[in-house]
């Protein structure tokens, strides 16, 4: 997974088995298409533009410079504060291993990768040409959610646009996980707060091996387990298991698609209901919550990748 993972995955004229988190290789046709922010049926430049103009801090770098390189990290001692661009002018290439893997242009963003998950670069980000762009780290991002968390959404949407695809490879190839992952976003604490932040939402309780969703369903929820434990299936093969603090469904509910995975509870369980409005509004009095979701994205694109090559 690389650092500007605003995209819409498409599948690739070459092998099936392409690796997003690694440069296309040398023979590969085409200048690696599959990475342009502008592709993406949910990414807005304007939107971008808008929320980085509000919180973030201007930068310019002459042709030649570096913004960011590979393993850069952003965590721990010695650490570098990741910063996540917008472009406003001119080109920055991408590279992985010292090949290239892609050129950012203007109205796109990249390097968040790192700034939500919290770990080393996985590219070099150098000025193609004299650039200016408009950076924030963290903590700002994380801010400019409260005062804007429809771009909070926007970004899950276009994670999940690429979690479909992984999940479809997965599905084409009959790849089974290694390991189902168990899988928890919210500590107890977080939890809590995260329950007295929603406007609306209902406390709805399961028996044992209940049926919650079913693939290919429009979603008009999503869920949040207050205790017990519920199988996420995709095609009939488990592939999470959420847990206490876990969350499922959000990918329907944010960006309006079908349902990608069923879900069934394996004990007793007790969950949070809530609507997309519901959440909008819990993002704006707790911007935490659209950043530890994202980190969860971040890590299930991740895991979807290691089963995938």
């Amino acid at each position: 997974m690389h650092d500007f993972d605003f995209t819409k995955p498409q599948p690739p004229e070459g092998p099936a088995s392409f690796d997003f988190t690694k440069a296309p290789s040398p023979d590969a046709p085409g200048p690696s298409a599959p990475f342009k922010a502008a592709q993406s049926r949910f990414y807005d430049a304007a939107v971008a533009e808008k929320l980085f103009r509000a919180s973030g801090k201007p930068e310019r770098f002459p042709a030649g410079q570096a913004l960011f390189t590979e393993e850069e990290k952003t965590k721990g001692f010695f650490k570098s504060t990741a910063r996540m661009y917008y472009l406003v002018e001119g080109e920055v290439a991408l590279t992985v291993g010292g090949r290239p893997l892609d050129v950012v242009k203007p109205g796109e963003v990249f390097g968040e990768m790192a700034v939500v998950s919290e770990r080393p670069r996985s590219a070099t980000a150098k000025a193609k040409t004299d650039v200016s762009a408009i950076s924030v780290d963290r903590a700002q991002l994380q801010e400019a959610f409260g005062r804007n968390p429809e771009f909070a959404l926007m970004l899950m949407s276009v994670m999940f646009d690429r979690l479909r695809f992984l999940s479809a490879k997965l599905t084409e190839r009959k790849i089974a996980p290694a390991a189902v992952r168990e899988t928890s976003i919210f500590d107890a604490k977080m939890l809590a707060q995260f329950e007295q932040a929603l406007p609306r939402a209902s406390t709805v309780r399961h028996w044992a091996n209940t049926v919650i969703m079913r693939e290919g369903q429009s979603g008009t929820f999503m869920y949040v387990v207050k205790s017990g434990k519920v199988w996420i299936t995709i095609a009939g093969t488990p592939v999470e298991a959420v847990t206490v603090g876990g969350t499922f469904g959000e990918m329907a509910l944010v960006d309006k698609a079908p349902r990608n995975a069923s879900a069934t509870t394996e004990t007793e369980c007790e969950l949070l209901q809530l609507d997309r409005v519901s959440l909008l509004e819990a993002v704006r009095k707790q911007p935490a919550f659209a950043m530890a979701m994202l980190r969860a994205v971040t890590d299930r694109l991740r895991y979807m990748n290691e089963q995938l090559n």
